[in-house]
């Protein structure tokens, strides 16, 4: 009989060793392991589930790549010879998901170093969408020891035929980069994945990588599920301090009335140097269209950096993308202006600079671009801030004292989400199929579905089996069946084929490919911008001045042009709305601004603005709501200042403006930006008495809200994603996708349907919620009328449009443009017109 002392004994000695082996590597490559990366392995290597939370850059990769070989090392040590032989390489023994194909090469090329340093012959693959489809049959037949993959390629995975046997020898999954995945439906995705591995892999070890982000704990609850209740795991702080200087770069000149994006290209000329002086700079923009005109105003202003400079983001083409990253890597390129694409800590050669244009919106985001320079353990991380329009000075340096006071933003999970549910469950039915009892368990172990009820999991079943109540007589919608055993399958072929083909959670706008003439591609543009290109005019794309030739379905066909006008791309859902840390850090820098506290280089910029504003308004104290009415030409204008960014401004403006037109019949044009919104009228505006009655009341709410806008025409358009995630509607087959006008009208006839006729179906109620929850920000409007409760108001009235209003003003302009006349050009007129003291 055993000694149980002898046992564990044994058990510490070989933890001991194996860590010694890690330490061994570590400083063969002159390094120093971290305490974090020594608790890390210890704690996988003991079996514990958990999270690392570290910085990007400080090592996270290495402290889960390298106790996943450690183990296997340790294993084999203490099998026979001949259970050597047998098991040596056998089977898959971690999988590592990536939210984004651009962090692949990176993990394959820190794990296979580590692998053949170690002695270990071992295959470390990678999966994704770009994998070539010999490349996935090989790994079918023979999985590789580690497989890099995303969450979709994760699903594909599980829709294949005797999945359980191919998973078989799985110890380890990781989830990098957990903090991007948590607040989306890829997240749903992956808990739903890991419920499906752990139901029949009862020792598999669940970790995930983070970094910093304001609800840490919830989502470590997302990520382990029944592992987090049953307390079976360890969280693995880094504790390592990341450094950020942040320096803003100063206009020569303050704007009075600033607008929007103006300001951005003529600090241009004070960015060169920036670039000239440094090795390596990474400028990041928000918007597609953004980073476009960098590159080609930065060319046309520097034409020697052509060749050292280049472009990335999301709708360049995946070869055009790695080679960027490539070039990048190997320190062929000098600056790469970019967009959210490189966003994420993708480990190429330390760059040295960093350069913001424009506000990030958010705190953690700056921060992870901030982290990209100085991208080692312990040093020092300087971003250059670039501010588009004066105001944003105020973010800039709301930005740095919400940085040292590391008060970052939630990532909300997404919950109950039936659309991702019965993709998962018509995923399981396409493989070897399922037994309803044994999913629900499993579905109720995760923190997306732990409420499900079993009327909800009756609606779903029926759904994937008959089509539900609304759809039952159509033969299409039938798409799994329940054999005489009890188990649901799907057996066409079509239908699993098809299915396979949609498994995913992304939606976006729908893209065009464009292509030379030649056929070369080039990258994909949406298709509404597209739309308003005619056949013989320019626009500018991938760095490239362009002649359209002709759209042919899908395809967009063009010819290089050397004319240097022409559109720029502009992106859908590009415009990023301000975070609630964010905004709260902003009506601190302006009450600061208001007691004429210049401790910020930033504010004491500005007093130029603010001394303008106050003379013809007010400055809003913490304590304070401004509201400036005043009559121009156009007509009456209600300019309501909460800082609370663009989309509770876009649901608070409709809100308002349907209160007040219950006082008086009055029809509004409604602008908004980060700072606040405008109402404009033909008519006066009752706005006095309207403040008496108690105008930004939380009472009734929501029957307001959906009262002031269309929260039918809303919930239509996005259950255009929620069916096509559910499979309701299928996009197409990969070069035939179909139309976006189809999908929509497709996806509108269903809402239609079950409005009408099955108003309590799961899929359409969710449809309201999104919109409520995501789209409007019911939680977040709430919260900010709240506090706006507790201010006191001051209603202004100026003669003239304030600094803080024109930026507002503009805004709705750019938009409503319908005359020849350049906005640019109206600017100018408005300016001199507004700014006669």
């Amino acid at each position: 009989m055993n000694d149980p002392k002898v046992s564990r004994s044994k058990t510490t000695r070989h933890l001991k060793d194996v860590m010694a082996v890690g330490e061994e590597w570590f400083q063969k490559q002159h390094w120093k392991a971290f305490p974090f990366q020594l608790k890390a392995w210890k704690a996988h290597l003991q079996g514990y589930s958990g999270l690392v939370n570290a910085p990007t850059g400080s090592g996270k990769t290495y402290s889960l790549i390298l106790p996943i070989l450690l183990e296997y090392i340790r294993d084999r040590q203490l099998w026979d010879l001949e259970k050597r032989k047998e098991e040596n390489h056998k089977g898959l023994h971690a999988i590592w998901i990536t939210p984004i194909r651009a962090l692949t090469r990176e993990i394959q090329y820190a794990a296979q170093r580590a692998a053949n340093d170690l002695g270990l012959d071992w295959d470390i693959a990678v999966r994704s969408g770009d994998t070539k489809t010999s490349e996935r049959t090989r790994q079918k037949k023979k999985a590789p020891q580690i497989l890099i993959t995303t969450p979709e390629s994760l699903h594909l995975l599980l829709a294949s035929k005797s999945y359980e046997k191919y998973f078989g020898a799985l110890k380890t999954i990781v989830i990098d980069e957990w903090h991007e995945l948590v607040g989306s439906k890829r997240g749903v995705q992956i808990e739903l994945a890991l419920s499906r591995l752990k139901g029949f892999l009862p020792k598999l070890k669940v970790w995930g990588i983070s970094a910093t982000i304001g609800n840490m704990e919830e989502a470590l609850e997302v990520l382990l599920g029944s592992t987090y209740q049953s307390g079976h795991y360890k969280v693995i702080r880094a504790k390592i301090i990341k450094r950020i200087k942040i320096e803003s770069l100063l206009p020569d000149e303050i704007e009075r009335f600033p607008w929007a994006g103006h300001l951005g290209i003529t600090m241009l000329r004070k960015v060169l140097p920036i670039i000239e002086q440094s090795t390596s700079t990474l400028i990041f923009t928000n918007t597609r269209s953004f980073c476009e005109i960098w590159y080609q105003k930065l060319l046309a202003v520097a034409p020697d950096l052509a060749g050292a400079i280049a472009m990335h983001h999301g709708s360049i083409s995946r070869e055009l993308r790695d080679w960027v990253e490539n070039a990048l890597h190997d320190g062929i390129l000098k600056a790469v202006v970019c967009t959210s694409s490189l966003d994420l800590g993708v480990d190429f050669r330390p760059v040295e600079t960093i350069i913001q244009v424009g506000s990030p919106k958010g705190v953690a985001r700056f921060i992870q671009r901030a982290g990209r320079s100085g991208h080692q353990p312990g040093a020092v991380s300087k971003i250059y801030f670039v501010p588009t329009h004066s105001l944003e000075l105020l973010e800039s340096a709301a930005l740095r004292q919400a940085a040292e006071e590391q008060q970052l933003e939630s990532r909300i999970p997404y919950v109950r989400s039936f659309d991702v549910l019965i993709q998962y469950l018509v995923t399981l039915a396409v493989s070897d199929g399922f037994r309803p009892d044994q999913i629900l368990s499993e579905i109720r172990g995760t923190f997306s579905y732990s409420s499900i009820s079993d009327q909800e999991w009756s609606w779903l079943l029926d759904f994937i089996t008959t089509g539900g109540e609304s759809l039952r007589a159509y033969d299409e919608y039938k798409k799994v069946i329940i054999d005489e055993d009890g188990l649901y399958k799907v057996q066409q072929r079509s239908i699993a084929m098809r299915h396979r083909l949609s498994i995913g959670t992304i939606v976006s706008e729908n893209n065009l490919l464009v292509k030379f003439v030649s056929g070369r591609k080039i990258g994909s543009i949406e298709e509404w911008f597209i739309a308003q290109i005619k056949p013989g005019e320019t626009f500018w794309f991938a760095g490239r001045s362009l002649e359209l030739v002709r759209i042919k379905g899908m395809e967009v066909h063009v010819r290089k042009s050397n004319k240097k006008s022409g559109k720029v791309p502009s992106w859908l859902g590009s415009r990023m709305p301000l975070s609630s840390e964010l905004s709260h850090f902003l009506r601190v820098k302006m009450n600061e601004l208001k007691l004429h506290h210049f401790d910020d280089i930033e504010l004491q910029t500005l007093e130029p603005l603010l001394e303008v504003q106050e003379s013809r308004s007010h400055v809003p104290g913490h304590n304070e709501l401004l509201l400036e009415y005043f009559q121009t030409k156009e007509g009456y204008h209600l300019v309501i200042f909460p800082f609370e960014g663009r989309a509770v401004h876009e649901g608070m403006g409709s809100l308002i403006g349907y209160r007040l037109s219950q006082m008086k019949p009055l029809s509004f044009s409604i602008a908004m930006n980060d700072y606040g919104f405008e109402l404009l009228s033909d008519t006066d505006i009752p706005i006095d008495e309207a403040l008496q009655n108690d105008l930004f009341s939380t009472k009734n709410l929501i029957r307001d809200i959906e009262k002031s806008i269309n929260s039918v025409e809303m919930a239509r358009r996005k259950f255009r994603d929620i069916a096509g995630i559910s499979g309701l509607i299928f996009k197409g087959f990969p070069g035939k996708q179909k139309k976006d006008k189809h999908l929509q009208s497709s996806s509108q006839l269903f809402f239609d349907v079950f409005h009408d006729y099955e108003p309590d179906n799961l899929l359409l109620l969710q449809a309201y919620d999104e919109v409520m929850n995501f789209q409007l920000e019911e939680g977040r409007l709430r919260q900010a009328l709240e506090r706006i409760h507790q201010q006191k108001i001051i209603l202004s009235k100026p003669e003239k449009p304030t600094p803080f209003a024109f930026p507002i003003i503009v805004d709705r302009l750019n938009r409503e443009r319908v005359s020849s006349e350049s906005l640019e050009d109206r600017v100018k007129k408005m300016k001199l017109q507004f700014a006669v003291e």
